[in-house]
């Protein structure tokens, strides 16, 4: 029976790569777009972060948390049209995180996780050559866990069943 038990022993799998869990080609803006036009376009899409390139090379990233920090509380003074002046003349350049912390394809996914917790960011841009190829966010961490807790089941219902048959 002991022998048995090493033949059924899991097979490690091989562990996936963040080229694996991100989004490809991710939308895009250019460092002069207005910040009302990147609220507008997160908001539009639902998505909480906005590479920003020149020329298809990565020159920073801009979050839903930095364009809160810019947009005037709703107790604000200012009128309405006001506010949209203001917003319409203010470029993502000027607010967004110039040379982002990165990644590239290949590396591991929990790298890729181990680098978003020491640099606290929420999201990872994937770059191949300083160019853009993917980005990587929480959200495709949680599911990388997801994933790895649903092999983990299965794994323990195939080991069960062999070990009961």
């Amino acid at each position: 029976m002991t022998h048995m038990q090493r033949d059924i022993e899991p097979t490690r799998t091989p562990q996936a790569r963040v080229r694996d869990l991100m989004t490809p080609a991710p939308l895009t803006i250019a460092p002069a777009t207005s910040v009302h036009e990147a609220y507008r376009l997160m908001q539009d899409r639902r998505i909480g972060h906005l590479p920003v390139c020149e020329d298809g090379r990565l020159v920073g990233l801009i979050s839903e948390r930095d364009l809160r920090l810019v947009l005037p509380s709703p107790a604000t003074s200012l009128a309405a049209h006001e506010v949209h002046y203001l917003l319409e003349r203010l470029t993502v350049a000027e607010i967004m995180t110039r040379f982002p912390v990165t990644i590239g394809p290949d590396h591991l996914v929990p790298e890729a996780a181990s680098r978003m917790l020491s640099h606290k960011v929420h999201a990872l841009p994937v770059t191949e050559n300083r160019r853009l190829v993917g980005i990587r966010t929480r959200t495709h961490l949680l599911y990388a866990f997801i994933r790895s807790q649903a092999a983990q089941s299965v794994a323990a219902c195939d080991r069960n069943a062999l070990q009961d048959w």
